[in-house]
């Protein structure tokens, strides 16, 4: 009898609200000129902006809300922005994902968002919008923050809430004062819970202001990222690479160099089991032939890396056969004396 777990069906997106059920009015703004390229009004007071935040109407539930939808027919790459505010309408009929973003997630343009909207080269006064494509920014400033008596119940209760859309690699929070800083795995998953949870509240009856974290001013961080950047590109540079390309590649370099020994697979291939008895040198005749090069191959590379070292000892005896041209003697002698003799 089969003791292994049933899969789980597939399920369409739940309908979060209504048509029309959500207020889509705006509060009072305290800008004077409304900004086109940022989204929004510009030139009042901050504070008054802060203090006019309302509680978000809806909010998005993972375990409830999410499931398939038209996205995963088309092809879409991108996330519904209005299923992560808890207020798409549509569900399965939706033209956009209503899932959480992977670490993997692949989209079809590095400038967009994990929503489809366009990044800018800079980021907001205030570190709110889309963001910048600049800088890969997993971190996210959280503010109006309400504190528990127990440090340890804050905690609990920051990384119950902000951990719902993914994976937290590390937290920061400073205490009394209301503020925190939460660092994601990747960066879909930070922009996905930054709007998220906006203008949500936690176990409180806080309104969360949440923004993308400047750059950490710490040079032991920065070097620690640019390593990860670098690993990141590393991996994904020897992904698309092809493992006959390579070992071929080693192959030639071998036998350019001479070195019978450098007969050897890359890391990802499967060893040749040989037995133990054998000598060295038939382990590493059968290891050449049972690779992807036949014996006429491998002698036509031979040849070729004959010919080659042959060509480059003839051009290094040619160099120094040549003589060196005679020094001209200049009709001007002593140009650059000052003696009377010269």
């Amino acid at each position: 009898m089969s003791t292994s777990a049933p899969k789980r069906k597939l399920r369409p997106a739940r309908k979060q609200v209504a048509p029309g059920e959500i207020d889509k009015s705006e509060g009072p703004q305290p800008g004077k000129e409304y900004n086109v390229w940022y989204n929004k009004w510009a030139g009042g007071d901050k504070e008054d902006a802060l203090a006019n935040k309302t509680l978000s109407q809806s909010r998005c539930v993972i375990v409830r809300d999410a499931g398939y939808t038209r996205a995963d027919a088309t092809g879409n790459k991108y996330c519904c922005l209005f299923f992560a505010r808890g207020c798409c309408p549509y569900g399965h009929e939706c033209n956009f994902l209503h899932r959480l973003p992977l670490p993997s997630h692949q989209l079809p343009d590095n400038s967009r968002d994990c929503f489809g909207r366009e990044k800018h080269a800079d980021y907001r006064d205030d570190m709110g919008g889309v963001g910048s494509f600049n800088r890969v920014n997993r971190t996210l400033y959280i503010a109006k923050m309400g504190e528990s008596p127990d440090k340890n119940q804050t905690k609990e209760t920051l990384l119950r809430h902000f951990g719902e859309w993914g994976k937290i690699v590390k937290w920061n929070i400073l205490y009394n004062r209301g503020i925190a800083f939460v660092t994601y795995e990747s960066e879909h998953s930070a922009s996905f819970a930054k709007e998220a949870m906006a203008n949500q509240s936690m176990d409180m009856d806080e309104i969360l202001n949440v923004r993308w974290a400047t750059e950490d001013p710490n040079p032991g961080e920065k070097d620690a990222e640019d390593a990860r950047i670098k690993e990141l590109g590393e991996k994904a540079i020897a992904g698309m690479l092809d493992e006959d390309l390579v070992e071929a590649a080693q192959t030639l370099r071998a036998l350019e160099d001479g070195d019978v020994e450098d007969f050897y697979p890359i890391e990802a291939s499967v060893p040749v089991e040989s037995p133990a008895s054998a000598r060295p040198a038939k382990r590493i005749r059968n290891a050449m032939a049972e690779g992807i090069f036949s014996a006429d191959t491998m002698d036509n590379l031979r040849f070729y890396a004959e010919m080659t070292r042959k060509q480059a000892e003839e051009d290094r005896l040619k160099e120094r056969k040549v003589p060196p041209k005679p020094a001209v003697t200049s009709l001007l002698g002593g140009y650059g004396s000052d003696e009377e003799s010269d």
